[in-house]
């Protein structure tokens, strides 16, 4: 168990550490700070199935958006 919770924990961190840097730059942990996300159809042929404006941000890329909906 040990070992899980180990991966958890790290994963936790990265997540976090994610999260301030893109608030420095000012910009959504969910897109990166592009306003979209989109969704591939294939592993082995990585093509864009479809491009969606980001939940997290409604589309605007910015991180005081995403705080705003994520609070």
């Amino acid at each position: 168990m040990d070992f899980l919770r180990g991966i958890s924990d790290w994963k936790q961190t990265r997540v976090e550490k994610v999260r301030a840097d893109m608030e420095s730059l000012g910009r959504c942990p969910d897109c990166r700070g592009r306003g979209f996300t989109s969704s591939f159809s294939s592993v082995y042929l990585p093509t864009y199935d479809a491009i969606f404006d980001c939940p997290g941000c409604n589309g605007s890329g910015l991180y005081e958006d995403w705080s705003g909906n994520n609070t």
